[in-house]
């Protein structure tokens, strides 16, 4: 068995906590047992079981694994700030300048779905103003990579 692992800051705790959690919660989500996710991950239900518990003891291979068994990926983000991860049905085109400029193409409709939204902003990003992006459009775009981070190029 593992020695304890003594973590020095909460933080890093704190982000093992809500990761087991959302481990948990996609699994529980989509209806699968502990039992099928270890077994899928090449992991005990113990492991698995700790992994959702944030154990700070379990090797970070297993972590992966368990994600990779539930089809989700792990990767370093940028910090961001958001207040809400609830993005709108229809996002309007002019309550966003940036996006409003990117989406030059879109004809006969002032409002985009979140998911066009991120596609514009992801392949036309060489062409944003950063120095010009509202605190608000920061927000929006903050939630989408939110949303849909590696469904389009990095912006």
């Amino acid at each position: 068995m593992p020695a304890k692992f003594n973590l020095k800051t909460q933080t890093p705790r704190e982000q093992l906590l809500e990761l087991g959690q959302q481990i948990k919660l996609h699994r529980k989500a989509h209806k699968l047992s502990a039992d099928a996710v270890a077994t899928a991950a090449g992991l005990s239900r113990t492991t698995l079981h700790r992994i959702e518990a944030g154990e700070p003891s379990v090797a970070a291979g297993a972590y992966w694994a368990a994600l990779a068994a539930l089809g989700l990926r792990c990767g370093i983000l940028r910090p961001v700030r958001v207040e809400s991860a609830i993005l709108p049905i229809e996002i309007d085109l002019d309550t966003y300048p940036q996006l409003k400029l990117l989406a030059w193409h879109v004809q006969g409709t002032r409002v985009v779905s979140p998911q066009q939204a991120w596609d514009i902003y992801a392949r036309n990003w060489r062409h944003i103003d950063e120095a010009n992006i509202s605190p608000e459009e920061a927000e929006l775009i903050a939630q989408l990579r939110l949303q849909f981070e590696g469904q389009g190029p990095n912006v």
